[in-house]
């Protein structure tokens, strides 16, 4: 299933962990197609030369620094939510499973829940950077890939409770893209500047699911087509015909 897409030519767009790897190519990619604005979320300094980006310091477990970017945005189209961590565990250690839960699950939600009341108003769209370890457990990083399922299962929510508002909702599956998360690993890897483009591709044509990279688009006929999206269309139909809770 699609809704109607959107194309970020003029748009004002905020992404979060926006001074490196997938996020800065995100930046580099929305002014490439015509952004009016793009806001970069970093938890700290970092310099970028156009006039067109305004660095905004957020670290999305900080609920102080989330309410200032608020206002420093003032208006919005496009909220992506890129910002995550991934650590090699084992499931021993709940302090990483819960630093996990706080900025790849909680950390997503406070961010959304803040930006939801200007995204309404430009019936704009959110944007989850997920991960194929959300739809199956990748065992070398279980907590990283707990986190990413509990953030996909939210993002199929808010796409059912904010659709009466006009605000569309995506998941971004990705595959194994070259950025410091996957030094080491010695797999084929997507260059962070294709998966950018790639994102704002299916962003345009509407899709829910984006699968942006190789490996992620192997799957892609399969799940859209699959009996998982299957049951989050029948289960949408229980919604709530609003979603106060989120205004």
């Amino acid at each position: 299933m699609t809704r109607h897409g959107i194309d970020v030519t003029n748009k004002t767009v905020l992404i979060t962990g926006a001074n490196r790897g997938i996020g800065r190519a995100l930046v580099n990619e929305a002014l490439r197609r015509g952004a009016k604005g793009v806001f970069a979320g970093s938890r700290g300094p970092f310099v970028i030369a156009d006039g067109r980006v305004t660095v905004v310091t957020l670290d999305v477990t900080n609920v102080s620094q989330i309410v200032r970017a608020v206002e420093t945005v003032g208006g919005l189209d496009v909220l992506i939510n890129n910002a995550g961590v991934a650590i090699n565990d084992d499931l021993s250690n709940l302090d990483v499973v819960e630093q996990h839960l706080q900025i790849n699950f909680l950390g997503m939600l406070r961010v959304t829940r803040a930006f939801v009341p200007l995204l309404k108003r430009s019936h704009g769209a959110i944007v989850n950077n997920l991960s194929l370890a959300a739809l199956a457990a990748l065992p070398m990083i279980p907590a990283y890939s707990i986190s990413k399922a509990a953030a996909f299962n939210m993002t199929q929510s808010l796409r059912t409770l904010l659709a009466s508002d006009g605000v569309s909702v995506h998941g971004v599956v990705l595959g194994p893209v070259d950025t410091d998360m996957n030094r080491g690993l010695e797999i084929p890897k997507v260059s962070p500047a294709s998966v950018a483009a790639g994102i704002f591709d299916g962003l345009g044509r509407g899709e829910e699911e984006i699968f942006p990279d190789p490996a992620s688009q192997s799957i892609a006929d399969g799940w859209r087509m699959g009996v998982v999206k299957g049951l989050e269309r029948q289960f949408a139909a229980f919604a709530p015909e609003t979603a106060a809770n989120l205004r």
